[in-house]
Formats: structure tokens, sequence, C-alpha cells
């Protein structure tokens, strides 16, 4: 894996309160690795370690959007609803800020008949389908969407399990991380002082209970997944016209030899 430039500054990682832990007295041992210092009874998070981890995990989702790989954001608690939402309709990611459904991953046949059912009351409302039944029949429709659109809305077109999954609170989203653990899908995850390191594949220590912080880190990732899948469209373009010209130089080649041999 290629390792590129994210510009992760030390300066921007503490305006936006990224080292910022939780107290002492709910830290998790096995984050010892990952800390700075003590102040004012809660934990500092070394943010050298921070950035170095965050920085592989740029590398990661670059590497994996260039190759068409596809991504599920989940954070759904208040301070990081909106900006999963946001980061992940930028770079056209799946993501999931409201509820997470048991066994949306591992009972993945049971998501997609649910998706599909999905799918069709949004097409039926789209074409005006819904104004054509009766009224119980329609009331009964447009809850069942609204519904729907409250669990599922972020994940309505994701057609297969995601290749990697970003946790945005390792604690309030341990059901999801479960699944992943359980299927063998990669995780990133933002780590705070009270969580568990090892539950996740690629750990960024950061605090997860300050929406800059949240929004600081998934900027980072959004912006690699974004550079990635940019470098696979001018990857796909830029090869048949070096196939073409390659095709043209042959073609010269041959005109000429045939010309020396003529003569």
């Amino acid at each position: 894996m290629t390792k590129r430039y994210w510009n992760i500054q030390l300066e921007d990682m503490l305006a936006a309160r990224v080292h910022l832990g939780h107290d002492i007295k709910q830290w998790n041992p096995r984050m010892a690795p990952y800390l700075y210092a003590k102040f004012k009874d809660n934990h500092i998070t070394n943010l050298t370690r921070t950035a170095r981890f965050l920085s592989e995990a740029c590398d990661l989702v670059f590497d994996a959007a260039s190759k068409g790989k596809q991504f599920l954001i989940v954070g759904t608690k208040k301070e990081a609803a909106n900006s999963v939402a946001r980061a992940a309709i930028k770079a056209e990611c799946h993501y999931v800020n409201k509820k997470w459904l048991g066994g949306m991953l591992t009972n993945w046949s049971t998501t997609q008949k649910r998706l599909c059912k999905f799918r069709d009351l949004i097409r039926q409302q789209k074409t005006g389908g819904l104004n054509r039944l009766p009224k119980r029949d329609a009331a009964i429709l447009k809850r069942q969407l609204s519904h729907l659109q409250k669990s599922l809305g972020g994940v309505k077109y994701m057609k297969k399990l995601p290749d990697i999954v970003i946790v945005v609170d390792q604690q309030n989203e341990f059901t999801a991380l479960r699944e992943c653990i359980t299927l063998g899908i990669p995780t990133i995850g933002l780590i705070d002082t009270n969580c568990d390191p090892d539950l996740v594949d690629l750990p960024i220590p950061a605090n997860d209970d300050s929406i800059p912080s949240i929004r600081f880190i998934l900027n980072k990732l959004i912006f690699a997944i974004c550079m990635g899948r940019s470098s696979s469209i001018r990857t796909t373009t830029i090869r048949p016209s070096h196939t073409k010209a390659k095709q043209k130089m042959k073609e010269k080649m041959k005109d000429k030899t045939e010309m020396k041999e003529k003569r």
C-alpha cells in the first residue's frame, strides 16, 4: 500500500478537540499505548499516534476506493448523525445514522428483501402509484415507506455487503461492530479512551463525543475516498487512449517496414 500525504496537522486536531478523552475512571487499559497524559482527571490522547493511524486509514480507503470498493459509515448518536450523513453523501457511501437494525449484515437475505420493498415503494411514490390506491391502502404503504426511510434510508441502494465499515462510536455501535467481526468485514473505528482498540482492524485514537473531532476524522477519510474514486476514473479513461496510441505506433512501424521491403 503506497503511503501518501494527507495534511494531518497537530494544530488542527487540537482545535477540533481530537485529543480530549474520558474521565480516568472510565478508561480501558488496552488504550494505554494510545494515551499521552492525564489532565484534570481526564486522559489525553497521543495525537502523534492519531495522525499516524489516521494517515494509514486514509491510505487504506484511498486504495479501496480506487478499486471500486463499497463503504458503510455507521454513527447513530446525536453528536455524529449529521456529520455521518453529510460525509457519506459527499463520497457516495452507504450510511446508518438513525438506528442500527440487528442483523442488518448478518441476516443479509432479509435485509435485501426489505431494501427491495423500500426501493419499490420509492418508485411507486415517484410515479404517483400510491396516490392511485384506495386511501386506506395508500396510508398503510406511506407509513411503511416512512419507517423504512428512517431505518434504511442511508443504505437503500446497497446491493451487497460493504467491503469496509467505518464505525464512529465503538461502544454505541457495538452491535454493528459485532456483525462485522462475525462476517470478517474490515473495520475502521474511532476509539476513545474508554474503547477497546483490539475490536477494530484499524483503530484511530480520537474523541468520539465531540462534533468537531468526529467531523475532522470523517473529512479526512472522505477526502481520501473521493481522491481514490477520482483516480480510478482517471485510470479507466486514460488506459484506452494509451492502447490506441500504441496501436497507431505499431501500424506506423508496420507501414515503414513494408515500404523498406518494397524498396
